[in-house]
């Protein structure tokens, strides 16, 4: 067959094999297959797949999701009891996807926990990792990177997301995309575009200012694009100025092939394709996950219409051959190798510990390695300090039970307990006496190592113990947000959907009307006032030998009186995945030193952009249709830009993140572009002060003149680079700003010309560790 000749370009190939194939075989391999075995690998009953044509040596094209790790890898148990679901006018076998017998690989730390090491390595080594247990499992397209931004700090996909900066989740995104694409699996830029929440997410139609698009929901994809090189880009549920994301012909041809030149295929997301000739003549090449509006019949019926042309057809397909052609799908063997488990596990670990933040130290971090009791406490009704952490997790249930598109099976995990433990014997402490206080809701009963007490005899332990541990969180699901509404006050939001307090038994089907599953005050704020207003009976008071680790889906507000010298230490974790308990141990005991950066703003409690929002700004307005209608209206300010514009104080700011070790940053300066080039570069001298090695991030900022258009916010990030350093060392740093480069960063959007234009005045540049901690560098004219 001509088209198996692998000297021939990817765009021949697919092109003789359009040639030798019917309507039927088209149609059929236009969409995602019925449940079923998968043909090649007969021990595995999936339906992530299209199903192959072995006649023309069209091997079946296998995807998984996976923004944590490979999850949902279309491989269950074929004994798997089927769960029938009402989907779309369909009924779903839904345990075909979900159910927890898929084949296991490494739960890696979350991607948000990624975007905060503020390191392409690291969001590298994520893509390696995932990549080649990608294609060790026999897999070949990969749903990820989610470049989504935090638009809300409550959206329930943003632990698989990369935080409120476009810039920051772009780098990411592409350092993450070229290295799965480098294992040979496809990648999938997603949610394209305006996918911020989960509340209506199927239906909610959004108004987004084009500016506002440009600049900022836009720009990861953009990047993902030219710079990665993404195989394929995912179109998302929502609808986008009056279109739905997998019909809008202008974000799918106008913007993505005709402004960027994207080369890829577009991929609905499950159940999001609306129509079937104005979807596919907009730019949607492949539905998923059955055959539904593209299916054989209506393709026909469009055919017959007049609506569609095969040359219509040719294309979809075509887009989609030349990428498989590309990454070998079409010459390799789908044949499934071992993981190496171990060397996953490492990897993880490696991971985690460059992704935490450390947001306050009052004295209790690093933990003494001599302690001789150490005191963990949580929640009974919480995961945080008795489970490892993945998205979706529920107490009692091991990961892989939930947790949605994040939804991993490991190997094995690591509890809390069970890695201080570890991590102190390794250190030369066997003997420390690790006790595990799980609190109830009420702060009145309490188990301590499993027997039965009361929360005073906790509080008797916080006294006498070397050292307290205490872990709390926001979990988050796929399918719902970290909010409830009183809908008898038209939808507003309640006070008790964005704290440390609120929870849901079962993160992904939170009901706001009551229920089994309504959410609930844990009272974990209540609890660590009572825990930190204990007497100390050793030497250090209480605050000073409290570690409060963090374990969140993306920023959470903190009490006002948590924040300085009387409140505990603080560090941030997110979902670490399988080895969590290792994680954050080699963090708290100084094993590693934390470097982590804030991709996300957090919040005194009571003062941030959430108390501000509008029902038409979230969760929507329902119009006459019964449609939400959602407005971007604060239009550029999202995240740390909204609380520059507002001269607004969070408790940690974006770009935040704290070290055992101490830095200055020094000899700014700026260096204008030599005569015939056009990149700025910004030059700093990054000086470890302290006594032990850490590492840095030094970043750069830019002040851009409105122009035309919406008034720019005060800053923007343009640059970062982490730089590790031994006691005492000093670099100098140099990081370019190119006005030329994909992510505009001289750049607003002109609306009226439909093209990124540099304005004239004055332009600032910043330079520091933190968006509160910048000094200027200089200025310049354009």
């Amino acid at each position: 067959m001509p088209w198996m000749i692998k000297t021939l370009s990817p765009e021949q190939r697919a092109g003789l094999l359009l040639a030798g194939m019917s309507l039927e075989q088209k149609a059929q391999q236009l969409t995602g297959a019925v449940p079923e075995i998968v043909p090649e690998l007969p021990h595995c009953k999936g339906a992530r797949h299209v199903t192959g044509i072995p006649a023309l040596r069209i091997p079946t094209l296998r995807v998984t999701n996976g923004p944590v790790g490979i999850g949902q890898n279309d491989c269950v148990a074929l004994d798997t009891p089927p769960r029938m679901v009402y989907v779309n006018g369909l009924h779903v076998d839904e345990a075909v996807y979900f159910d927890a017998s898929s084949a296991k690989a490494t739960a890696v730390p979350s991607s948000i926990a990624v975007a905060a090491s503020f390191d392409p390595a690291v969001a590298t080594a994520f893509g390696e990792l995932i990549g080649e247990e990608g294609s060790r499992l026999a897999l070949h397209v990969f749903e990820a990177p989610g470049m989504n931004l935090a638009r809300l700090p409550l959206a329930g996909r943003n632990f698989e997301y990369k935080g409120e900066d476009p810039y920051l989740a772009g780098v990411m995104s592409v350092a993450e995309t070229r290295a799965v694409q480098g294992k040979g699996l496809i990648a999938v830029a997603k949610h394209y575009v305006g996918n911020e929440q989960e509340v209506n997410r199927m239906s909610v139609s959004e108004r987004i200012d084009p500016q506002v698009l440009h600049e900022l929901y836009l720009l990861p994809f953009e990047m993902a694009v030219k710079d990665g090189e993404a195989g394929a880009v995912m179109c998302s549920y929502n609808a986008l100025n009056g279109a739905f994301a997998c019909e809008n012909e202008e974000m799918l041809s106008d913007v993505l092939r005709r402004q960027w030149g994207f080369q890829g295929y577009v991929q609905s997301d499950f159940f999001a394709a609306k129509s079937t000739a104005k979807a596919m003549r907009a730019g949607l090449d492949h539905e998923m996950p059955l055959p539904q509006f593209f299916a054989p019949d209506k393709l026909r019926a469009a055919l017959n219409a007049g609506e569609l042309t095969m040359s219509d057809i040719d294309t979809a397909l075509r887009r989609r051959y030349v990428q498989m052609f590309k990454f070998g799908v079409f010459d390799r063997p789908i044949v499934q190798r071992p993981l190496d488990v171990e060397d996953g596990g490492r990897k993880a670990r490696a991971m985690g510990v460059q992704t935490a933040v450390l947001l306050q130290n009052n004295g209790a971090l690093p933990l003494p390695r001599d302690a001789r009791r150490v005191l963990l406490v949580g929640k009974s009704s919480q995961i945080y300090a008795q489970q490892a952490v993945a998205g979706g997790s529920m107490v009692g249930t091991v990961m892989g039970a939930g947790g949605g598109s994040s939804d991993v099976v490991p190997f094995y995990t690591v509890t809390p307990a069970a890695g201080l433990r570890n991590v102190f014997a390794q250190s030369g402490n066997a003997s420390v006496e690790v006790q595990l206080a799980l609190v109830d809701d009420a702060n009145a009963g309490a188990t301590l190592d499993g027997r039965p007490v009361v929360f005073g005899d906790v509080l008797a332990a916080v006294a006498g113990a070397d050292a307290v541990v205490v872990m709390a969180g926001t979990v988050a699901e796929e399918g719902a947000d970290r909010a409830s509404f009183n809908n008898a006050e038209g939808g507003l939001l309640t006070a008790r959907g964005d704290s440390l307090d609120w929870y849901a038994p079962l993160p992904k089907a939170i009901s706001f009307d009551g229920g089994d599953n309504a959410g609930r005050n844990s009272r974990t704020i209540a609890m660590i006032d009572r825990l930190l207003g204990v007497q100390s009976n050793t030497a250090r008071p209480t605050h000073a030998k409290t570690a409060l680790v963090l374990k969140d889906n993306a920023g959470v507000p903190l009490p006002a009186r948590w924040l300085g010298a009387r409140g505990p230490s603080m560090l941030e974790a997110w979902f670490p995945g399988q080895e969590d308990g290792h994680i954050v141990a080699d963090l708290l005991l100084g094993v590693h030193n934390p470097s982590g950066k804030l991709p996300v703003t957090f919040p005194v409690e009571g003062q941030g952009f959430m108390e501000t929002v509008s029902a038409r700004q979230y969760p929507g307005v329902m119009d006459a249709k019964g449609i939400p209608q959602v407005d971007y209206s604060e239009q550029l300010q999202i995240g740390y830009r909204w609380y520059d514009a507002h001269n607004k104080q969070p408790a940690f700011a974006f770009g935040h993140g704290l070290s055992y070790t101490s830095f200055a940053v020094e000899a700014q300066r700026l260096q204008l572009p030599a005569s015939g080039a056009a990149t700025y570069r910004v030059e700093a001298t990054v000086r470890n002060t302290g006594a032990r090695a850490g590492a840095e991030v030094l970043q750069v900022y830019l002040s851009v003149p409105s122009g035309s258009g919406l008034p720019q916010p005060p800053k923007r990030l343009v640059g970062f680079r982490k730089v590790a350093l031994a006691a005492g060392a000093s670099e100098r740093v140099s990081i370019a700003v190119d006005p030329a480069a994909s992510h505009h960063p001289l750049s607003v959007w002109d609306a009226s010309r439909k093209a990124f234009v540099v304005p004239p005045g004055a332009y600032t540049v910043w330079v520091g560790s933190a968006s509160d901690r910048l000094v200027s560098a200089g200025t310049f004219e354009r």
